[in-house]
């Protein structure tokens, strides 16, 4: 479908035969200025004693010629915006909340838009915008009677250099007093060109390599003897491992039926996805403890040949992963992403030797999975529109294209899990579906709304009632974080517990189909806001059994995890929602994953789950949550709700075996030196099961920025994932780490840095050949004494300067130069750049300190 106000107006007139009013709305939205500006993160005191908040301003720009159709239609301006709204400052329009992160701005009685009017809006809210890419586009004008339309200037663009999506209805962000900082304690500065070039050199040139390996192998040796030719490919034999389960991981070599002997065989003393890579005497012999053993050294030798060539010299490689599980976490329900790009994630996943997928496939925005027998829940909950009345669709939450064939609208089909679930299982990657629920849920809320009104109106009350998530009869008023009212399933209804055994049993119909069980389903149960006390069907389950209120959140957790045991099927969920569980009433095989952070309370709550005897998985936004920006800067895109810059030296350094010494190296959000306390120690035996990267996708709305976030860094937690860091030290039940301890020995963290910088070099120029469009981080760069001096963060990335007005150049050396510079870096095989950044003397420039 082609939004109308995208055509000539002629075009539509004649097409539709539109009413007079809708063509004038369509006018008015494909003239109408909009611009959005970021005035103040540091605003005191804040309306209704709130601690923090920020203020910014949308400007309205009315076109000089206004249709005189539109006189009298009362048109309202609908936004997004994220944070919640405390104040409108406008003498000309008033503000109220929609539904979730849309808000609306009304013309006050006795208002009317004026031709060639600028209306400036000041809007004060809860928190801070620190950069402009949270602001949402898609701003539509809605009137009653009349289809609502995007004002055409909120749609974001496309930088013609980098590809990347831009939002150019939002003002630049330059005033870094004003806007870097939000809390009177918050010291975080922008990350200018002029702090990164002595962050890079802090850390290094990176190390000249020998073994390209990644994640680095457990040992590695250069035994005497003379290269292996391995160009005309090699004759292959298997030993106790099928040749089919390792079918992906051989497609990685050189192709060729060549004279090279290539032998796997598998080797019960070796443990589970442990490996022996032995290249010498003219052969290649893997031994391995499993199938996924055996594809992780063909990766790894695959890694080698592309880092030598294909004359090999001999190696030895003993290898084996740290952690058990190790993780990625997509999330297509915020916004749809293709299946072509979940494929293309995958084999990079097995790559990296990262053996779970965690596909979140349901939650407020979004229901992006057929399940059979329900065709509503895609049918209305994959997309939204503008059909005010969500009769035929959502309403376009977080900025979304109302277009029905936007690529943030969609669903996997049946045979498209199908297809992936093969995908995965073919590179030893098990796949973990997710629902968010008991909240997250009003994609399903609302489709089962729309099945229960068709239904009963064909006069099928039982059919209607047999899904229904909700009490009609419920009069609580509450408000989720997302700022939702209609987001909780009732966990007191039977319908409710039946709704989740259809789809769960659908999605392991999936799995059978797919010849891969579905071992564990995801429940979500996290950010749960105070529903139910006004449901009388509540009430009587209270009355009726002695519960309290505050219960019923566990009470559906350890009734939906009994559901799935009953299938043989994990119950998985997040550490919030599961804590308040009694773990007696619990199966004996849990997943939670800990997303708190370093400094609130994740190490207390990571041991405190881990003592539980549960799977405990780390997800934690300090080193995991990849929809954060790379650094605190107003240009990069991410939510920093929880940080402001998670890096790749900063996923690289994370250590899992030694939550509290994270605490050593990781500042918290505001930058203050606070120590962690190890308030809840973890019990002998107990162990963290894995590691897990985090792409929520509020603010994610292209398959290449999917990329962007989570390449490079994921490469970094691939590697923690998989190899334990030489600078941890040793746990100690109930320490203390303050930032900078010296137990954490970074000397040997930079040299890991280092060797890290290395292989990455290699493995950059793999990513590009896959296509993957990963972030070119910003050079540094400073102006000392005329000389315009440049570092990168990573090696093999090469850098490119201009003068005002001038063209591109190659960074070789320091340079003379006068006045500022732009700068940018170029991938290493040319076709992409980054960032453009500029570069000023001292005396005129940005403040460096």
């Amino acid at each position: 479908m082609v939004m109308w106000s995208l055509l000539p107006l002629a075009v539509v007139a004649a097409a539709t035969a539109l009413p007079p009013e809708q063509a004038g709305l369509d006018r008015l939205a494909a003239t109408l200025g909009y611009r959005f500006t970021v005035v103040d993160n540091r605003t005191a005191p804040c309306p209704g004693g709130v601690l923090r908040c920020f203020r910014s301003t949308i400007d309205i720009t009315v076109p000089a010629a206004l249709d005189p159709s539109l006189a009298g239609v009362p048109i309202e301006i609908r936004y997004g915006f994220v944070n919640r709204v405390l104040a409108i400052d406008s003498d000309d329009f008033a503000g109220r909340q929609v539904a979730g992160d849309v808000n609306a701005l009304t013309l006050k009685p006795g208002r009317r838009l004026l031709p060639g009017r600028v209306y400036r809006i000041g809007i004060t809210a809860v928190g801070a915008f620190y950069s402009r890419n949270h602001v949402m586009p898609n701003a539509m004008l809605h009137a009653p009677g009349l289809a609502p339309r995007v004002i055409a200037a909120t749609r974001p663009g496309t930088d013609a250099d980098t590809g990347m999506e831009t939002l150019p209805f939002v003002a630049p962000m330059t005033d870094e007093a004003a806007l870097a900082g939000g809390a009177p304690a918050d010291r975080t500065v922008w990350q200018t060109p002029e702090r990164a070039f002595a962050l890079y050199a802090g850390r290094g040139p990176a190390t000249a390599i020998d073994v390209a390996i990644l994640p680095k192998p457990l040992r590695a040796s250069r035994p005497a003897g003379t290269p292996v030719d391995l160009a005309a490919g090699f004759r292959i034999t298997t030993a106790g491992i099928p040749r089919a389960a390792i079918a992906a991981g051989l497609a990685a070599l050189p192709q060729g039926a060549g004279p090279t002997r290539l032998t796997i065989r598998r080797k019960a003393e070796l443990p589970a996805e442990g490996y022996r890579l032995a290249i010498g005497k003219g052969a290649v012999m893997i031994d391995a403890g499993d199938a996924a053993g055996a594809s992780h050294a063909l990766r790894s030798l695959a890694q080698q040949i592309a880092a030598e060539g294909t004359s090999l010299r001999p190696l030895i490689v003993d290898d084996a992963p740290a952690l058990p599980f190790r993780g990625l976490h997509i999330d297509i329900a915020r916004n749809f992403h293709s299946k072509a790009e979940l494929l293309k994630l995958i084999e990079q996943m097995a790559i990296y030797k990262l053996n779970r997928l965690h596909l979140h496939l349901g939650d407020d925005e979004g229901w992006r999975l057929e399940i059979a027998g329900l065709p509503e829940l895609t049918a209305i909950g994959a997309y939204r529109c503008g059909d005010v009345t969500e009769a035929t669709c959502l309403s376009p939450q977080l900025g979304a294209d109302p277009d029905r064939a936007a690529p943030t609208n969609g669903y996997l089909a049946a045979a498209d899990y199908v297809d992936l679930l093969r995908a995965a299982a073919a590179r030893q990657i098990t796949v973990i579906p997710s629902f968010d629920m008991p909240g997250h849920s009003r994609a399903a809320i609302r489709s089962m709304e729309v099945r229960y009104a068709a239904l009963m109106a064909r006069g099928d009350r039982t059919g209607a009632e047999r899904y229904r998530l909700v009490d009609p009869a419920d009069t609580t008023r509450y408000r989720s974080i997302q700022n939702y009212g209609d987001n909780t399933l009732n966990v007191c209804l039977d319908a409710t517990y039946r709704f989740i055994d259809a789809v769960v049993g659908g999605v392991a119909a999936l799995h059978r189909t797919a010849g891969v069980p579905l071992t564990t389903y995801h429940i979500g149960a996290d950010e749960t806001a105070g529903a139910w006390t006004g449901s009388p069907v509540c009430r009587a389950l209270l009355a009726r059994t002695g519960m309290k209120a505050s219960g019923l959140g566990a009470y559906f957790i350890e009734r939906v995890s009994a559901q799935l045991a009953g299938r043989g099927i994990r119950v998985a969920g997040w550490s919030d929602g599961l804590g308040h569980t009694d773990a007696a009433r619990m199966p004996s095989s849990v997943q939670t994953n800990i997303w708190s952070g370093v400094h609130t309370g994740g190490v207390a709550e990571a041991h405190g789950q881990a003592n539980r005897g549960w799977q405990t998985v780390l997800s934690m936004p300090d080193a995991g949550y990849f929809d954060m920006p790379y650094a605190p800067d107003p240009d990069e895109p991410g939510y920093d709700w929880a940080t402001r810059g998670v890096d790749t030296f900063q996923a690289f350094g994370f250590m899992p075996g030694n939550l509290p010494a994270n605490a050593a190296l990781i500042p918290d959000t505001f930058a203050r030196p606070t120590p962690v306390v190890d308030t809840v120690p973890l019990a002998p035996g107990r162990a963290i099961a894995g590691l897990q990267a985090q792409l929520w996708s509020e603010t994610v709305r292209r398959d290449t920025q999917v990329d962007y976030m989570l390449f490079p860094r994921l490469l970094a937690l691939a590697e923690r994932a998989w190899s334990s860091p030489a600078w941890q030290p040793a746990y100690v039940p109930g320490a203390t780490y303050a930032l900078g301890d010296p137990r954490v020995d970074r000397a040997a963290l930079l040299a890991g840095w280092r060797d890290f910088a290395g292989r990455m070099a290699v493995r950059l120029r793999a990513l590009d050949r896959a296509g993957i469009t990963y972030r070119l981080a910003p050079p540094g760069a400073r102006i000392v004494d005329g000389l315009l001096q440049a570092n990168s963060e990573l090696p093999g990335t090469p850098i490119e300067y201009r003068v005002t007005g001038g063209p591109w150049r190659r960074y070789a050396a320091p340079v003379a130069v006068t006045g500022p510079v732009d700068l940018r870096t170029r991938s290493p095989d040319g076709r992409r750049v980054g960032r453009t950044v500029t570069v000023s003397p001292p005396d005129r420039g940005r403040p460096t300190g």
